[in-house]
């Protein structure tokens, strides 16, 4: 097996799509050697998942699925395995990459790699401060220095790594906002690509290991998509099976002393809608905040929509959304499953239809819980839902009754300018590939409101785990927030396995 290095893990999505790579013979293909982190929780999601990893497919013990299950504490499977927990937390170590802890890094790579000259670095450094809405929130902190922010050259140490210790393959993965970026007035992309094809002359160097040798790399994109110029860099995701429109950058640099050709473009696949991924996920209800929570609760809540004069004002002017309206409220039933919980137990007689999310051991489905709103968001998200199963697309601020509007001193120029946050609550289209799966989320539901309006609610982790492509299997520790971070700043692990074809195809001619 191929040793892969994971640096800026996160949750370890692309480490995910390398470790479920089989080759033609049914093995793994790469090995996971070690993932680098610094935020605890999405640190404790990649220590669990890589004791998953130790044991071979259909071998993981029943512990684990006992764990997931809510049966057994994390710390008790350890404890339970202590080998295989080793392994685990050899591989998935917290910290934070720079200078300070550069000798630490050094050792933990030297000691994982084990002298092995066929390797690859796989990560991408935290997006924030490239992302368009990170920018545009910077540019509003009063004396911000994008020159200054240590975020925007995070890069340096993904090459330092490279030059150190250069890697056969390396596949670097950003925000489409890199390329864009200036933090010093101009391109950064322009800079990186630089540094990525001649590591050594970018950090000062003479030559970049192996004696005098000095290593350099060639730059190739993936996407089967005809286009010239940095652009060319960006995969988009709902090209390749990912039911998401997840753009972003990815970078695969080749050692210049491998022969061959450039790797192998990823083969467009029929799109993946919203719907055929999460529509067999237990029906649950949201949550209601500053009041009572129950389902009757809930009910009344809903049901009350009925003495609102913004309901009344859509039967009398839009027919059609009245009518989805009117049969939604007939409709609403309190869920079985209520809210949903960290595990839920299937119902007897489920089928599944997708391999890469399902899990048959599991028996259920975990990180599926709804969060709570209030009344007006209530009927905002639920006017919302009625209104793209009638039209087909999401409503913007204009298409709602202005009684549903929200109370903020921008909403009123949005609606009249038809720019600013005019899809402030956003409906994810059943038939469609879901928007962008962002760490925003962790903050709001705002923008990813189920197709259902008999649910009435946003998202649950595990359903953006599925617009991610993570298998049921994969748990995401932490508090809810924390949940939703890492499934937002994830690589989609089908698109990555998809990339790990494509590398190892490169390999295999060394």
């Amino acid at each position: 097996m191929i040793p892969v290095i994971d640096i800026f893990a996160g949750p370890g999505g692309l480490g995910e799509g390398f470790s479920s790579l089989k080759d033609p013979a049914g093995r793994p293909a790469f090995k996971m050697r070690l993932s680098l982190e610094k935020e605890e929780h999405a640190h404790r999601t990649l220590q669990l998942r890589a004791f998953f990893r130790q044991f071979d497919t259909g071998r993981v013990p029943e512990d684990y699925y006992r764990t997931l299950q809510g049966e057994l504490g994390t710390e008790d499977l350890f404890l339970h395995h202590p080998e295989r927990a080793e392994a685990a937390h050899s591989e998935a170590v917290r910290l934070t990459l720079g200078e300070q802890t550069w000798d630490q890094t050094e050792t933990l790579i030297r000691n994982a790699l084990s002298g092995h000259d066929k390797w690859v670095l796989i990560g991408g450094p935290p997006c924030q401060a490239y992302s368009l809405a990170g920018r545009a929130r910077n540019k509003g902190v009063e004396g911000y220095d994008a020159a200054g922010d240590h975020r925007h050259f995070l890069y340096r140490e993904y090459l330092k790594i490279i030059g150190t210790f250069h890697p056969s393959v390396f596949v670097m993965e950003n925000v489409k906002g890199i390329l864009s970026s200036r933090p010093e007035g101009s391109l950064i992309f322009d800079q990186i690509q630089k540094d990525l094809a001649d590591p050594a002359e970018a950090l000062g160097r003479r030559h970049s290991g192996h004696g005098s040798r000095r290593f350099m790399y060639r730059l190739f994109s993936l996407s089967a998509e005809n286009i010239r110029g940095p652009q060319r860099f960006v995969l988009r995701s709902e090209l390749y099976g990912v039911p998401q429109t997840r753009h972003r950058v990815i970078i695969v640099g080749v050692r210049d002393d491998i022969p061959g050709l450039a790797p192998a473009q990823l083969h467009p696949l029929t799109p993946v809608s919203v719907k055929e991924v999460i529509d067999d996920l237990p029906p649950l209800r949201s949550g209601l905040s500053r009041t009572e929570d129950t389902a009757q609760a809930w009910l009344d809540a809903l049901q009350g929509c009925q003495n609102q004069s913004w309901y009344r004002s859509v039967l009398k002017k839009e027919a059609e959304i009245g009518d989805v309206l009117k049969s939604a409220l007939s409709g609403l039933r309190k869920p079985r499953k209520d809210r949903g919980s960290e595990f839920i137990p299937w119902e007897v007689g489920i089928t599944q239809k997708r391999e890469w999310f399902f899990d048959r051991r599991l028996q259920g489905v975990c990180n599926h819980t709804s969060r709570a709103h209030i009344d007006q968001d209530l009927y905002r998200y639920f006017y919302a839902a009625c209104f793209a199963k009638a039209q087909g697309i999401s409503p913007t601020l204009r298409d709602f009754p202005v009684q549903l509007l929200p109370d903020h001193e921008n909403v009123s120029k949005s609606v009249e300018e038809g720019n600013l946050f005019q899809d402030r609550f956003r409906v994810q289209i059943a038939g469609r590939p879901a928007t962008t799966i962002t760490s925003h989320i962790s903050k709001d539901g705002h923008y990813y409101i189920h197709y259902d309006p008999t649910q009435c609610r946003s998202f649950t982790v595990r359903e953006v785990a599925r617009l991610q492509t993570f298998p049921d299997n994969y748990f995401f520790t932490g508090p809810r927030t924390a949940q939703y971070q890492q499934v937002g700043n994830a690589v989609p692990p089908l698109m990555a396995s998809q990339i790990a074809a494509s590398v190892l195809e490169v390999l295999q001619r060394m």
